[in-house]
């Protein structure tokens, strides 16, 4: 997330990397509400009224917002259209929605593909499940990485956290201790993918694995998401067979 600027009126204009930051901030309004006002934009980046005009009528002339012109309310524009599929075909994405689906299809779950930011994981690319009764998790799902599969996935096979980052309870199953979470990246090496049991969401278990570059890195991760009346802890094994084997299919693609 776009950290909230907050203007100081003694201070001199702002110009080169500082308009740009400025310029991320307004469009960060837009990851979780499709439009916004031009008061919204100024509470939520504490830009004045006429910087926040000045920035969406650049960003509207770049083709990056657009304005409906019966609410006069903006939207993101084609540009940000153009700019997601291309980063879409470069990341892999598209090429690896085929074999999310395949994994969606043998399991009749709900399915993730997601990548490290700091110290949490975002969901870049969800495949639902076809039952009543389903987890969603729109692209832009932040979850803390020590409390979710695809988290400790990327933390078992990638960098560490930093020291002293803390490990905050989200229910009476999340792993709290540097020590427990160090013992449960062992087990996910040990197994090859990592389980998440009720640790962010009571009701809910998914199971993950990573997946890797050709030369070995591991850049993403991908899950299993169901209810636990659904994925009780016997199916896990079986459930993790089609991960490592999705995962596996995706090395090298992402």
């Amino acid at each position: 997330m776009v950290p909230t600027v907050t203007p100081d009126p003694t201070a001199r204009p702002r110009t080169g990397a500082q308009a740009i930051e400025r310029a991320l901030a307004v469009l960060a309004c837009f990851e979780h509400h499709p439009e916004r006002a031009v008061t919204d934009i100024e509470d939520e980046t504490g830009l004045s009224n006429a910087t926040a005009h000045r920035i969406v009528r650049a960003l509207c002339n770049g083709g990056l917002l657009e304005q409906d012109p019966a609410t006069e309310r903006y939207h993101l524009g084609y540009g940000t259209a153009l700019l997601g599929r291309l980063a879409l075909d470069r990341l892999g994405l598209n090429a690896a929605l085929p074999l999310l689906e395949e994994l969606a299809a043998k399991t009749g779950e709900a399915i993730n593909l997601g990548i490290r930011v700091g110290h949490e994981t975002v969901v870049v690319s969800h495949v639902p499940s076809s039952q009543t009764l389903r987890i969603e998790a729109a692209p832009g799902a932040r979850n803390p990485i020590h409390a979710c599969a695809m988290g400790k996935a990327l933390l078992a096979y990638g960098l560490p956290l930093d020291a002293g980052v803390p490990l905050p309870a989200i229910t009476p199953h999340t792993i709290t201790s540097v020590h427990a979470l160090e013992q449960a990246l062992e087990e996910i090496r040990s197994l090859g993918y990592a389980v998440n049991n009720e640790e962010r969401t009571l009701g809910v278990r998914s199971v993950a694995a990573p997946i890797f570059a050709e030369d070995g890195r591991v850049v993403a991760a991908v899950a299993v998401q169901a209810p636990t009346v659904r994925l009780p802890l016997e199916r896990v094994p079986e459930v993790a067979a089609h991960v490592l084997h999705i995962a596996a299919e995706l090395r090298g693609k992402l």
